[in-house]
């Protein structure tokens, strides 16, 4: 009898616990916003707001370093009130993008038709280029930009059904938008893409595209074909970009990647035969792929692109920074070379 008592005590704590789960409590919150366009309306009084012009976002420089405002509902009715067609912005174009331990929701608006150069004075601030953003703001802020950007260009892209024509409207948390002529509703959707860092055992592969920044390597990558698992991806995508056969891969972790859309960014080692590594380029895809020894990948990893340019023009090979995926990829990679 007492061990069923300790059982059941057990299993009723551990329920406990994950009700008062901070995690739990704010993910069912979120949820509750998304579902309920009245409670999410409420919420937006009381919530905060990062802005975008045209998918760019808000940065405020203070110092070296760069920040992303929050800005009150307060604040941000005080600035739209300078535009008159702008006054009911904040819940018809508003997104959803999360919000705090506290249950404090977080917007994300795009003011792409308004006067930038205004906003930017009233705010002292600028609006900033994703990419460049995504790398000089804090760690923490970086995924907050990017899915928030993925989501406003989702809308932006989706203002009309694909059956009918018709306009589609978005509910106020925008978790979807519905075409009420054709009773479709449309949900945001990521596209997956495969980055893959092959190694032949004891050298790994970068290559570069000509779009790249001069001297900037990085793993291959691709997007799933319809149909096909991300193992098949890798080995069709390492076949086609450099000729060779994968022949065994492990997964690493993946990443939501905003560039050129929505991606989720599944990122793999794959190992080919150190006998059977001769490169076979394709040159519509690449710019240059090659192998790299250990010594120097060490040397790239602490490279910059500043840093990189040499005296007689000559550019040494750099590596994408931390923020990115493939950064961890070959990071790792390291890691197991020196274990």
């Amino acid at each position: 009898m007492a061990a069923v008592y300790q059982t059941l005590h057990r299993r009723a704590s551990s329920l406990l616990c994950r009700l008062h789960s901070t995690y739990v409590r704010k993910m069912r919150y979120l949820n509750k916003l998304k579902e309920d366009d009245s409670l999410c309306r409420q919420a937006q009084t009381s919530g905060t707001f990062y802005l975008f012009h045209n998918l760019s976002p808000f940065l405020q420089k203070s110092g070296k370093k760069y920040l992303v405002p929050q800005l009150t509902a307060a604040e941000m009715k005080q600035i739209l009130e300078k535009f008159q067609e702008a006054e009911e912005w904040m819940e018809k174009k508003s997104v959803l993008i999360g919000c705090s331990d506290e249950h404090v929701p977080h917007f994300a608006l795009d003011l792409g038709a308004l006067e930038k150069s205004v906003i930017e004075s009233e705010l002292q601030g600028s609006f900033t280029d994703l990419r460049k953003a995504l790398f000089v703001v804090d760690g923490k802020d970086s995924p907050l930009l990017a899915s928030a950007q993925s989501l406003l260009r989702w809308h932006d892209s989706h203002q009309y059904c694909s059956k009918t024509g018709q306009p589609t409207q978005k509910n106020t948390a925008g978790s979807k938008r519905v075409c009420h002529a054709s009773g479709i509703t449309y949900y945001p959707q990521m596209s997956p893409v495969v980055i893959t860092l092959v190694s032949d055992g004891s050298r790994c592969l970068l290559a570069r595209q000509p779009s790249f920044p001069p001297g900037m390597y990085t793993a291959l990558s691709g997007f799933c074909d319809m149909g096909e698992n991300v193992e098949e991806t890798v080995r069709r995508e390492v076949a086609e970009e450099v000729g060779l056969e994968v022949e065994s891969l492990c997964y690493s972790a993946s990443q939501h990647w905003p560039f050129p859309s929505s991606c989720l960014m599944v990122a793999c080692h794959a190992l080919v035969r150190a006998q059977q590594a001769e490169i076979s380029m394709d040159s519509l895809e690449l710019e240059e792929a090659r192998w790299f020894g250990l010594e120097e990948i060490v040397e790239g990893l602490k490279r910059e692109p500043r840093s990189s340019k040499q005296d007689d023009g000559s550019v040494l090979p750099w590596f994408p920074p931390k923020q990115a995926i493939a950064h961890q990829l070959i990071h790792e990679w390291v890691k197991q070379q020196n274990a």
